[in-house]
């Protein structure tokens, strides 16, 4: 994603980092339309499952990005974050071409590596050259770890990833080791560059509503660093009719975020506050938030015995009727002159709702990656990315979303069933055709 001159992303910067205590949140939206119905649409292949336990190197699916080739579509790839699994790379076709461990614990006790999201930065300026980056949020060390694409290994099938960052990188929140270790570290993450080559991150921070942004950074060492620029605090209450609503988290812990994007174009951050709805983030003015939660408003209270939150009072009518909590990943479908679509998920329902890109305001329908014939659906998504470019054999554009609960259902040596977990890719106009969107492949380049 690219910015005009490089002061304007400091500002956009900035914006995605100024107090909102006054934010501007919407009143209660209206019903959906009569004959608004939940499209079905297939994925067209998966990538193989990911086991969530020692065997299967505690890997577990979260978050995908799709990388464009600068000239050879062989060598469009999927990059994707698997926690403690660390880093995997595809192609295509869904085939893994690398994986990368995340760190060990640096002292004996500390908590190990785990890999939340990733996001891609083209053109950064590295040295004496131009290289595009996959940007990942450590959540188990806090840190930002970048890793350089090599194109011409991406054709040749070989190992494209190559690991750049400054080993000397600070921790974006916390303040030592021990901090890092009660896990109030960098989770959700979006990033985009300027025109002069520079990349900014901004990121969450888990079990809080605070945001940070960062500037990425060449150290004398050659390797990838960064520096804080500034944070910032999102709304934990909110006026309800009759008083004022905070949303039941776990002892300690407030309304998080994590599903971001950067629509540098449109000057905004898009960031999910899962118990809360989706935030609008402008360059000047007061964040917005263009949707809420079907749950907003509800009264509920933490029940010790059962590790949950009960319902406590009436449903007050204030909340919305697109997402049901949790509200994840965010992607943008990109046209030129910044037309396009922002598509959410729903995880309570797994569901995915699309918005207008210029009119955030403007809902526009839901979809479900629902069960095929060989591949099944997506449930209990968390990241996903969409791409208005053509990648590999998908000629108009693609759609990758999390599948927490790949089917069919392994077992362990004890008959237990194991944690499965991997990605779907779903052509876009198998999601178009269904809500009447636009497919226009080759309209925008991530390069341009």
């Amino acid at each position: 994603m690219h910015l005009r001159p490089t002061p304007k992303g400091v500002r956009l910067a900035a914006a995605a980092t100024t107090a909102v205590l006054a934010a501007a949140v919407l009143p209660a939206a209206p019903a959906a339309a009569e004959g608004d119905e939940l499209a079905q649409v297939r994925a067209a292949l998966e990538t193989p499952p990911n086991y969530d336990d020692e065997a299967g190197g505690n890997a577990n699916a979260d978050d995908p990005a799709i990388w464009s080739h600068p000239s050879d579509r062989a060598g469009d790839l999927i990059v994707a974050t698997l926690k403690e699994g660390g880093l995997v790379v595809y192609d295509s076709a869904g085939r893994e071409m690398q994986r990368i461990a995340a760190p060990t614990p640096p002292r004996p006790g500390d908590e190990p590596g785990r890999f939340n999201n990733v996001d891609l930065i083209y053109g950064f300026q590295l040295g004496g050259r131009k290289a595009d980056l996959a940007v990942v949020s450590d959540r188990g060390r806090d840190t930002v770890r970048t890793y350089a694409i090599d194109p011409r290994a991406a054709v040749r099938h070989q190992a494209p990833l190559t690991d750049v960052t400054d080993p000397s990188a600070p921790f974006v929140f916390s303040s030592s080791l021990d901090e890092v270790n009660d896990q109030a570290t960098a989770y959700g993450l979006a990033s985009w560059s300027d025109s002069h080559g520079g990349g900014y991150v901004a990121l969450s921070r888990r079990h809080t509503s605070r945001l940070g942004l960062v500037r990425l950074q060449v150290t004398a060492t050659g390797k990838i660093g960064y520096r804080h620029v500034r944070d910032l605090e999102l709304p934990t209450s909110f006026p309800v009719p009759g008083g004022t609503w905070t949303p039941c988290e776990d002892p300690g812990e407030g309304p998080q975020v994590e599903g971001m994007v950067a629509d540098p174009e449109h000057e905004v951050l898009y960031a999910a506050q899962e118990d809360v709805g989706i935030w609008r983030i402008p360059l000047d003015g007061a964040p917005q938030l263009i949707d809420k939660v079907k749950e907003y408003g509800v009264p509920a209270a933490y029940n010790p015995e059962t590790e949950e939150c009960d319902p406590s009072g009436p449903d007050p009518g204030v909340g919305g009727r697109h997402i049901t909590a949790d509200a994840e990943g965010l992607s943008l479908y990109k046209q030129d002159d910044g037309e396009g679509y922002l598509i959410a998920s729903s995880q309570g329902d797994n569901t995915f709702v699309v918005y207008d890109r210029e009119d955030p305001d403007d809902y526009i329908g839901r979809f479900r990656v629902a069960p095929g014939t060989t591949v099944d659906g997506s449930e209990v998504c968390d990241g996903a990315m969409v791409t208005s470019a053509p990648v590999g054999g998908f000629e108009n554009g693609l759609l990758v979303v999390h599948d927490g609960v790949n089917t069919p259902d392994a077992v362990d040596g004890d008959g237990e069933v194991r944690e499965n977990t991997n990605f779907k890719f779903v052509a876009w106009e198998d999601v178009a055709e269904p809500l009447d969107l636009d497919v226009t492949p080759g309209d925008w380049d991530p390069r341009d």
